[in-house]
């Protein structure tokens, strides 16, 4: 009876671990098929669309944004944008060209499945008036995507030996690899216009198709990238002299997989109503069946600061004990002293 019983013990224990090891492949080809996304999604506009690079009132920009979540489940997932823009215009009319880089970094899990994305990218912004702002952007982004795990990490079944438990000198028996590599490539289209005669009113809406060269990855067998649909939009309206009103949306689409998430921030000019040198944002979002996203934003010109946090109302906030993700952006957004500035021309792509 006694050694029936440690059968079973040590039968059910070699399944569990089986299973542990098997989630972790599954996360990881899991993972490969979903992108990486933020609650500040308006803060890393490359990610959303290539042709949202430029609609920003300045020549230069530089957004980062840090994400930590689940802390309370399992190890943090840990997400990291920063891309750089520069705006400038070409030919003798009032076209503008907008070079950018996306670089991004994901680290998820008790593997250590590190992430890390280097995308250039360019949009070609025509206008469509010339007595106004309005443009329409063309945009494309690609580059150079690596994926690596700590193998040292992984447990598995042939690793657990009847009667001595688990044994890590032993070989773990399977052969996916623990690291490679991909190119990627993304297109976008956006219309940018403004509303009335006040510059200060505007709107955008966008459409992207992200991996349209379908590429393949995987750790333990070859896997095709799911495609991905952005259809991104945003509405920024004045409320007088000293506030104005700015709303964001997005819709993503990646096979079965579906992300809707919209919100609003309300901003009030701190000390002067022509030319604010402070700023200040609040607001919150919604990722549909998912969060509730408060954010909190200050402006000092040229830099900015955004604090969010994911309030978890996903069946997983049980689990998490109602924890979900917090970020943090920082920006700079500025002009640069040389002829062909955008500071003091009248029509130029913004959001």
């Amino acid at each position: 009876m006694d050694n029936a019983l440690k059968i079973y013990r040590s039968a059910i224990k070699q399944i569990f671990h089986y299973c542990i090891a098997g989630m972790v492949v599954g996360v990881s080809q899991e993972l490969s098929a979903q992108d990486l996304h933020f609650s500040q999604f308006y803060e890393a506009p490359l990610v959303r669309n290539p042709a949202l690079a430029g609609l920003f009132d300045g020549d230069v920009r530089v957004q980062l944004v840090y994400r930590n979540q689940w802390a309370s489940v399992t190890t943090p997932y840990q997400t990291g944008s920063l891309n750089g823009q520069y705006k400038f215009g070409i030919g003798k009319g009032d076209d503008f060209l907008t070079a950018g880089l996306q670089v991004l970094w994901d680290r998820a899990g008790t593997v250590a499945l590190t992430t890390t994305h280097l995308l250039p990218a360019v949009n070609y912004h025509k206008s469509l008036s010339a007595d106004r702002n309005r443009y329409l952007s063309l945009g494309f982004i690609g580059g150079w995507i690596s994926r690596r795990l700590d193998r040292s990490k992984v447990t598995t079944n042939s690793q657990y030996v009847d009667g001595f438990g688990y044994n890590g000198s032993l070989p773990d028996g399977e052969t996916f690899v623990a690291n490679y590599s991909y190119f990627d490539a993304g297109v976008g289209m956006s219309y940018n216009s403004s509303i009335g005669d006040n510059k200060n009113d505007n709107f955008f809406v966008g459409l992207a198709y992200h991996h349209f060269n379908k590429p393949v990855n995987g750790f333990y067998q070859k896997l095709q990238h799911l495609p991905r649909w952005v259809g991104s939009a945003g509405v920024r309206t004045t409320l007088g002299d000293m506030s104005f009103i700015t709303l964001n949306a997005d819709v993503n689409i990646q096979g079965p997989y579906r992300e809707y998430i919209a919100g609003a921030m309300f901003s009030r000019k701190i000390d002067d109503s022509e030319d604010p040198q402070y700023l200040l944002h609040l607001g919150g979002y919604l990722r549909w069946n998912d969060a509730i996203i408060p954010v909190v934003k200050l402006d000092y010109k040229p830099f900015s600061i955004a604090f969010s946090y994911d309030m978890n109302i996903s069946p997983l906030r049980t689990a998490s004990q109602g924890q979900g993700g917090f970020e943090i952006s920082l920006g700079y957004t500025g002009f640069l002293n040389n002829d062909n500035s955008t500071k003091d021309i009248l029509r130029c792509p913004r959001f």
